[in-house]
């Protein structure tokens, strides 16, 4: 069974222009393309007394993130005798290749001290992993804080500005849940100015999908269902698997504003399958699954052939 050319377009077409619509909606609902204080991260609450690593304070009784100082504020290790950045880079990947942790993450600190943008955020991940070291959110954050504040008017689209926007990502991870035992106290409305600033002004992925489910649940912002389907198509446009998955299954519910189109769902979802990983993403399988088992013959095979459609646009624009 073949779906024509004119249903094809038709349901194109409608994608289209409900997109307009959520668009034009959202430029007058939403807090604005750049949040409303300067450099989002930097503002933090004030550390309760004995707090560890209390922050420097600013005026006006505000607080920033004390930024980390260099390899002997966050190490035993003694500070490694390398010439420069990219030498203590080479020494990174070398240490690495061999499992030498220790020397991979002094010469990490190193490049970082000397101000290395790659170097300061792969040592926020190394932290919040606990990569090689004892995991430590605190130090992950304060990386983050520093590359946000140092680095928020990168331009967009740049290898740089990709590492700023992900820093942004990450601090509203922080912010939604807070550091136990430290100043980083759970604030959703700073949560919302990371995400918001990452999606908006860099146009990253994860801060549009992350920006779009606190829109669904109410976190920080009004629950705003058109919002969250604005920000997560925008995600979804760009490949991001999650997004996709939960777009696909927006448009299959409908409702609270978001219009239903089940085989446009269905699309998403296919496409979510197809990006996602499966060893970390398996909802995404299991949500697929359900949605055409449940669906009619003639709804999946409109949503496959879209999927198709969607995949030779894909390809012809890489050529």
């Amino acid at each position: 069974m073949r779906i024509s050319e004119t249903i094809l377009a038709g349901f194109l077409f409608t994608l289209g222009c409900q997109s307009v619509a959520w668009a034009q909606e959202a430029s007058g609902q939403s807090r604005g393309l750049l949040p409303p204080r300067p450099i989002p991260g930097i503002a933090l609450p004030e550390p309760e007394d004995g707090a560890v690593g209390e922050p420097a304070p600013l005026a006006g009784g505000r607080a920033i993130a004390a930024p980390p100082s260099g390899p002997a504020a966050h190490t035993a290790l003694p500070l490694a005798p390398f010439t420069s950045a990219r030498d203590a880079l080479k020494a990174w990947m070398r240490d690495s290749s061999a499992g030498d942790q220790v020397g991979a993450v002094r010469a990490l600190e190193f490049a970082a001290s000397r101000g290395h943008l790659a170097a300061q955020f792969k040592l926020g991940r190394v932290y919040a992993s606990g990569d090689g070291v004892p995991v430590n959110d605190l130090k992950a954050f304060e990386y983050f804080s520093k590359i946000a504040d140092e680095n928020a008017d990168q331009i967009p689209g740049t290898s740089d500005a990709r590492i700023v926007a992900s820093a942004f990502v990450a601090l509203g991870g922080y912010f939604l849940d807070g550091i136990k035992g430290t100043y980083v106290k759970p604030n959703a409305d700073r949560a919302f100015d990371m995400f918001h600033y990452a999606a908006s002004y860099f146009g990253d992925s994860d801060g549009q999908y992350n920006l779009a489910r606190l829109y669904m649940n109410g976190t920080g912002a009004q629950r705003d269902p058109r919002q969250a389907a604005r920000w997560m198509k925008l995600a979804a446009e760009k490949g991001h698997a999650p997004a996709r998955a939960v777009f696909g299954d927006m448009l299959l519910r409908g409702g609270d504003g978001v219009p239903r189109h089940p085989i446009l769902g269905l699309m998403w979802l296919a496409l979510a399958r197809e990006g996602a990983d499966e060893t970390r993403e398996g909802w995404i399988v299991e949500r697929y699954d359900a949605a055409f088992a449940a669906a009619s013959p003639a709804d999946r095979t409109a949503a496959l052939a879209l999927v198709e459609r969607q995949q030779v646009a894909g390809r012809g624009g890489r050529r």
